[in-house]
Order: structure tokens, then C-alpha cells, then sequence
């Protein structure tokens, strides 16, 4: 029973790196795709002629770039916090039903795991536990693995047995 030290491997650096790339590449994706599709149109269609289609795919392009550019730029790492789980609830609306876990941290704030008709990781805290947050991945860690069948890759989510060392999803060790 211990937070892991693993925290600390390279390849969780290089996930959090490999993934601002992504979003950068993305962005600049699609926004290539827009000015070309544009162009095309524009030379094709008797509807709208170059360059008022280019014009157009040049803006929306410029849009999909920004929106890259703001993905990537949103990857902050936050401060990493020690807490509990305090509370659990279910919650029923018309047509699914929400999972929240609620943790609290040193400075008696609450914190929120919720998800939408899955029932996992509800089921997978437990009232009492000690959690650590580790803000540079966004995800929580259990202290007590022991009792555990699962383990939850903390960079990309990913179920795993507990047996498992390394995250078949994206690399990364699981902390264990």
C-alpha cells in the first residue's frame, strides 16, 4: 500500500509532450483541409468562384489552427494533492444516470469524478479511501491497490487487469 514512485518515468513526460504535438498537428490538419476543400470548390462549383472560396476556407482554416493552437496551449499542470473519498451518489435523470465520486483534499475543498450510464469507477472508490491527485495528468491515484482487479492507466484512462505493468494504450507504467 503506497502511492507509486513511478510518477516520475519519462514516458508520462513524453505522453504529455506526444499530446500538446497531437492537438498542434491537428489543428494545422484540418486547417489545410479547409483551404484545399475551399479551392477545390471554388474551381469546380458555379455556385461560388475563387478567391471568395479561398477566402472562405482561409477563415475557417485559420478557425481549426486556433482551435489547435488553444487545445494544445490548455495542457497546464496543476498542483498535485493528497485527499479522501468522502462521499458517492448516483444520480437518475430522464434517460441515463450519472456516477459521482466526491473527494476531499487537505484544504477541505471537493472534488468531483462523475461519469454518464458507467458504473466503473463509481464501483471502483470506496468512502474512506486516500487518493492522491497527480495535477500534471489530470487523474487520481489510489493508495490502497491491494484488494484491486483494475488498475486505471493515470495518463490515458485505460482499463487494465491489475497484473498488467505497462499501459497497452498509450505506453505509460501503471501505477501500482
Amino acid at each position: 500500500m503506497a502511492y507509486s514512485l513511478k510518477i516520475h518515468d519519462p514516458r508520462f513526460d513524453k505522453y504529455l509532450k506526444n499530446t500538446k504535438d497531437y492537438r498542434y498537428q491537428f489543428g494545422f490538419a484540418l486547417a489545410i483541409i479547409a483551404i484545399v476543400a475551399f479551392y477545390i470548390y471554388g474551381e469546380v462549383s458555379n455556385e461560388m468562384e475563387n478567391p471568395e472560396a479561398l477566402y472562405i476556407g482561409l477563415g475557417i482554416g485559420g478557425m481549426f489552427f486556433l482551435i489547435g493552437v488553444y487545445a494544445a496551449l490548455s495542457i497546464k499542470k496543476e498542483a498535485t494533492w493528497d485527499g479522501e473519498v468522502i462521499e458517492k451518489e448516483i444520480i437518475e435523470k430522464e434517460k441515463s444516470t450519472d456516477f459521482a465520486v466526491y473527494i476531499e483534499d487537505q484544504k477541505h475543498q471537493k472534488h468531483e469524478i462523475r461519469s454518464e450510464n458507467d458504473a466503473t469507477l463509481y464501483n471502483y472508490y470506496k468512502i474512506g479511501e486516500k487518493v492522491r491527485y497527480h495535477g500534471k495528468l489530470r487523474s487520481y491515484e489510489k493508495f490502497d491497490k491491494s484488494n484491486d482487479d483494475i488498475i486505471f492507466c493515470n495518463a490515458c484512462a485505460f482499463m487494465h487487469e491489475i497484473d498488467e505493468h505497462i499501459c497497452r494504450n498509450c505506453g505509460c507504467p501503471l501505477l501500482k
